[in-house]
Formats: structure tokens, sequence, C-alpha cells
């Protein structure tokens, strides 16, 4: 009796503190959880801004290959340039073979922004005293690679340069420069529109020659993962881009609608997190409310990881939120059958609980993992909103499915051990 009041007040000091956490934010010092109002950015469609459509204008003969590495590297440029400018929230994206969409909540004037943003990266080689020693335009390609580049033979992740004629003479006598400093600034920093992306050191063996080759290896090691390495190939790569882009649409979206869109949306969740509870201890009784309770910490703990990850939550992203709501509660209802159906055979309460989590276990697993697979697939391949979909989705039917499971079984346990074993209260 005893241990299953403790085991009460543990699940509910668990629910309030996510409850405070994602109302209010925590500070535990070593890490900061922020509240879901500063957490969670609200996409285009719920608090207006800019829409902004580019088109590369490819000149003939250019290869499919190259247009679509070189969509890639614009992609990158342009989502480096938001991050410098601040637009952290923004949404960028491939839509076709040639078009780049890029949203911006909370700008106004889409005017205004493709002016921040240009068309066109700016990519330097600079030495530690802001020298350039040369740019994009001196640089055929830029590659990831992932293998062995030294003696030592360990794989590394890295990015393969090949320069221009002129690009190989100006960077061999840049990497002379700068491995003959005394001063221990061996570095060549990566530099797009002022912004260092990254800074790899020359080996002072190069002083008296330089790297004379029409290739060049920027070396990663294991620190930096393969992303990283991808994102710096593109963010060169962007400085000579085989097109062009130019804007071909600019929009600006209302944020009326996506208040009231929010407000409807938000009103909705709620009342089919009510309606749902009313249908749990309705049909369930003690085990609905149990429900009810772990329905209520599986929200407040979806929440909090919403504003852990920073989701850029949209319309569609909301949807995904109301939909797991209801699927939170599925493998309960499965489970409850299986109890009940224990019960009316004449099992104990203990033992129903423990065979019906038992025999329900693999079809909720089942179920649940095609979900998820689908999910992965719509964050894989999805663009723009569908993303934000995607992502509520998959957060949503793994917590529900961790949560529910776990939580349900530790409170039902705990209302045997509270003596609260009528088998009516359990619909048998």
């Amino acid at each position: 009796m005893k241990k299953s009041v403790i085991t009460l007040v543990v699940v509910l000091a668990v629910l309030a503190l996510f409850v405070a956490a994602a109302l209010t934010g925590l500070n535990l010092g070593f890490a900061k959880v922020d509240s879901v109002k500063d957490g969670i950015v609200l996409g285009l469609d719920l608090v207006g801004g800019s829409e902004i459509t580019y088109e590369a204008q490819i000149p003939d003969g250019t290869s499919a290959e190259a247009v679509s590495t070189g969509m890639e590297s614009a992609q990158a440029m342009l989502r480096q340039r938001l991050d410098n400018l601040g637009y952290t929230e923004a949404n960028v994206y491939l839509s076709g073979e040639k078009r780049i969409v890029v949203e911006i909540p909370n700008v106004d004037n889409p005017e205004d922004a493709v002016q921040k943003l240009g068309t066109t990266a700016v990519v330097q080689f600079q030495d530690a005293d802001g020298n350039v020693l040369l740019d994009g335009s001196d640089i055929k390609s830029a590659s990831y690679k992932y293998s062995a580049v030294d003696e030592t033979g360990v794989a590394q992740h890295h990015v393969v340069l090949e320069f221009t004629d002129t690009g190989k003479q100006k960077f061999t006598d840049g990497t002379k420069a700068v491995a003959s400093r005394t001063d221990g600034k061996n570095y060549l920093s990566i530099v797009m529109d002022g912004n260092v992306i990254s800074s790899p050191t020359v080996d002072t063996k190069y002083a008296s020659t330089g790297i004379d080759s029409a290739t060049a290896i920027i070396t990663l090691g294991n620190q930096k993962n393969a992303e990283y390495a991808k994102y710096l190939a593109n963010i060169i790569s962007a400085g000579q881009l085989p097109f062009t882009l130019s804007n071909v649409k600019l929009e600006a979206v209302g944020a009326s609608l996506g208040e009231r869109s929010l407000d409807t949306s938000l009103l909705a969740g709620l009342i089919g997190l009510i309606l749902v509870c009313i249908f749990m201890i309705c049909m369930y009784r003690v085990m609905g409310v149990i429900s009810c309770v772990a329905l209520c910490i599986y929200t407040a703990v979806f929440a909090v990881f919403l504003s852990i990850f920073h989701i850029n939550l949209s319309l569609p992203g909301i949807a995904g939120i109301i939909l797991t709501i209801g699927m939170a509660v599925d493998a309960n209802v499965i489970i409850y059958e299986r109890i009940k159906e224990e019960l009316r055979l004449g099992k104990t309460l203990r033992y129903a609980i423990d065979s019906g989590y038992h025999n329900a276990i693999s079809a909720i697993v089942d179920s649940n993992i095609t979900t998820i697979i689908a999910a992965v697939v719509l964050w894989w391949q999805g663009t723009g909103t569908i993303l934000s979909f995607a992502k509520t989705l998959l957060i949503g039917v793994i917590l529900s499915m961790i949560i529910m499971l776990i939580f349900t079984k530790l409170l039902l346990k705990t209302a045997v051990g509270l003596k609260i074993t009528n088998l009516k209260a359990y619909c048998a």
C-alpha cells in the first residue's frame, strides 16, 4: 500500500514537472528547457511572413548532374545566409528541379528579404589578416569524401577541392605564405559573406613550396560528421554555381488567417483531448481514468520535446499533434480489451493486467512501426509544411508508444496496490 502511494505521488510529480516545463520553461543549470511559447517556432502559415521562390537560369549544355549538385549548393548557401541574418526559423527547400522556395516567418516585406538574401554567394579563402588569397571562381568543384587521407590509414570526413589553373597557382602561393607565418596563425579561413565557415590549418612543412597541386583536401577528422562535411562542400561550391538564381515569385502571407487557424486548431485539439478522455472513462472506468492521466503526461512531454527540438510548427504540424492524441490511447484500447477478456475468464486482476499487456504488445508494436516508417519517409522526402506534419507525427507516435505503455501499466498496478480491486470498476 505504502509503495503504491509513493508511486502515485512520483507519477503526479513527474506530470507537474513536465507541465511546469512546458508552460514556464525549466533551468537546471547544466541544461535549460524553453517554454512552449519560446521554444516552438511557428511556421509561415501561422504568423505570416514572406515566401520567395527562386528559379535557376541554367545555360544551355549544362549537365543534369551539374544542375542537381548546383541546386544543393544553392540551397546550402541560402540556408547559411538566412542563419547569418538571424532567420534561423526560416525554411528552405527544393521545389522541382529548378526552383528553391524560401519561407521566412515574421518578415512582412518580401522585397527587403530578397535584397538581404541576394542571389550569389561570395566565397573567399583568407589568411589570418583578412587578405583574400583566392575565391569561389578559382575552384572547379568541391566534394565530400570519407576515406584515409594520410599515412595513418584512419578514415576521416573531408572535402576535396579541385582548382582551375589560375586557382592552383593562387592556392600554392597562398598556402606557402600561410605556412611560413611565425605567429602561429597558420590557418586558411573559408569565408562566405564575411562569415567564417571553416578554418583549416596549413602544415608548416609547406612553408617553402606551398601546396602545389590541382586538388586540395580539407580534413575534418572524426569530430565533424558527414552532414557537416557535405554542408561545407556545398557552401564552397555555392561560390561557383553553374547558373544564376532569380526570384520569380514574391508573396507576403498575412498573419490574420494563421492566427485564427491557430486558435481554432488549438481549440479543436483541446476538444479532442476532452472527448477522448470522456470516452475512455465511460468505456473502461478505472482503466479509462488511468489512460487520461497517462494522456496528460504524454501531452506535457510532447510539448516539452517540441520546445527542446525547436520544431517549426505549421498547421499540418498541429494536425499531426491532434492525430497522435487519438493514436495515443489506441494501444490502451487494445490492452484493456485483452484485460477484460482475461477477467471474464476468471483470472485474478494482477494476472489479467500482465497477460493483457503480454498478449497485446506485438500488435501494438507492429502497428506503430508501420506509422513510424510512414513518418520517416515523409520526413526524408517531404518539403515545406509536410516536414512539420512528419516531425510531429514521428515524435508523437514514439512518445505515445513509450508513455502509454509504461505509465498505464505502472498506474494500473498502483491502483491494485491501493486496493481498487472491484472487478466492476474494470468493466469485468
